[in-house]
């Protein structure tokens, strides 16, 4: 416990302070407010050509995977031309693993009221609605999807090799840090998720916390746990700087009352005295991109975010695919709000915002929250249970995974 105290590096908030506030304020608000039926839904295109090799992951078949649902079950704005997909009760193709399969079941819900512009930091085309679908995200969790081999582990190998490759910290300013640390943060979230939401049993159907696989992934580096702590910290800011943009937003969906709660929790989230006053400034963007390199910077990292949201069109498992292009466009989302407007004067007068762009913040926030509050929870225990059994006998680590009652995802 005592490798994570004191500032965070890069940021303006303390280990201490972070854990504090995630317990007492953003984890129990982020878990209702996801739950809305405005955060519950996402839109996003899931039959994807990768545009840097041939398909040839888990499901080749564009539509083998999911069961689309009955047409009488989407909202009329909802509605759109669908690919011909399986009958109900046709058995899923992915290796025989259903839980790699997006559950497309929709209720009765209207959007309105909200901008239609690209993100510039995304590769997606957010307004082609032609070639996107509604998913409710609390029927497909972030969790195991057997997912794994070359084809997951070309992925991060591309996001990193080819976009954010790591170099020794004192060689690299702050802004030629910053999407490697992002990037890091998000593959330990990813990665945590992962392991606490596993399937130990595929026999038995039995889901719990698998603590080797998030101690060999993410515990066993502090400085995959310090980047955890820097992605969490920096979308919290973005979140905070739109403060008022995102207070008087719609939250529309045809249920007043759930729309109501929605924004009522949006205001108790950004406008909490404790977190004003424990942590006013998360992380400070007015820092960055001020030398003479500063605007050649800022242009090489968001095309380089832009190639690492193209490459979630290559992930083979169409949940991982989901959860993949959620986050990242979440990530760009805190990076357009950061990065693309001067002071917070002028934030609400230029920032658009559409609404995916906000359901995907929001709920990358809620994950970033979990994964926290996990790491601070449980990850001394785990550590010193991993490494007082290392090396007694070789059984210990299938033990282990049994030990922690029931509590995956992206890639492997």
């Amino acid at each position: 416990a005592q490798k994570y105290t004191g500032i965070v590096e890069d940021c303006c908030c303390n280990y201490e302070t972070a854990n504090l506030l995630n317990e007492e304020v953003l984890y129990p608000s982020l878990q209702e407010l996801v739950k809305t039926p405005f955060f519950r839904y996402f839109k996003v295109k899931l039959w994807c050509d990768c545009p840097f090799w041939p398909d040839d992951g888990m499901c080749k078949l564009r539509d083998c995977s999911v069961c689309e649902c009955p047409d009488n079950e989407f909202p009329e704005l909802f509605k759109r031309p669908f690919r011909r997909g399986l009958p109900s009760d046709a058995p899923i193709c992915q290796e025989g693993k259903p839980e790699a399969a997006v559950d497309r079941t929709l209720d009765h819900r209207a959007f309105r009221g909200w901008t239609v512009t690209d993100n510039p930091w995304t590769n997606d085309d957010e307004t082609n609605n032609d070639e996107m679908t509604y998913v409710n995200l609390q029927l497909n969790p972030e969790r195991y999807t057997g997912y794994t081999g070359p084809s997951a582990r070309r992925i991060w190998d591309a996001v990193y090799s080819e976009n954010c490759p790591k170099y020794p910290s004192e060689e690299l300013c702050q802004e030629e840090r910053l999407l490697y640390k992002l990037i890091s943060g998000l593959h330990s979230s990813i990665s945590i998720h992962i392991a606490a939401d596993y399937l130990l049993d595929e026999d038995t159907n039995s889901w719990g916390e698998n603590l080797t696989l998030m101690y060999d992934r993410v515990l066993r580096y502090p400085e995959r746990v310090r980047n955890l702590y820097f992605t969490y910290l920096f979308v919290l800011r973005a979140v905070t700087k739109t403060a008022t943009y995102l207070e008087q937003a719609e939250y529309n969906t045809g249920n007043p009352t759930e729309d109501l709660k929605a924004h009522s929790l949006i205001r108790q989230l950004l406008y909490n005295p404790k977190l004003q006053a424990a942590c006013p400034l998360p992380f400070d963007e007015a820092k960055l991109w001020k030398g003479q390199r500063g605007p050649e910077l800022k242009q090489k990292t968001q095309e380089q975010f832009r190639n690492i949201s193209a490459l979630m069109d290559c992930v083979g498992c169409e949940k991982c695919r989901l959860w993949g292009k959620l986050q990242v466009l979440g990530l760009g989302t805190a990076l357009k709000i950061l990065f693309s407007q001067n002071g917070e004067d002028k934030i609400v007068q230029t920032l658009q915002l559409q609404r995916n762009e906000v359901i995907a913040l929001i709920n990358l926030l809620n994950r970033l929250s979990e994964s926290v509050k996990f790491v601070h929870e449980k990850g001394a225990a785990v550590e010193r249970i991993m490494e007082r059994q290392s090396g007694l006998f070789p059984f210990a680590s299938i033990l282990l995974q049994k030990v922690w009652p029931f509590s995956s995802s992206l890639l492997s």
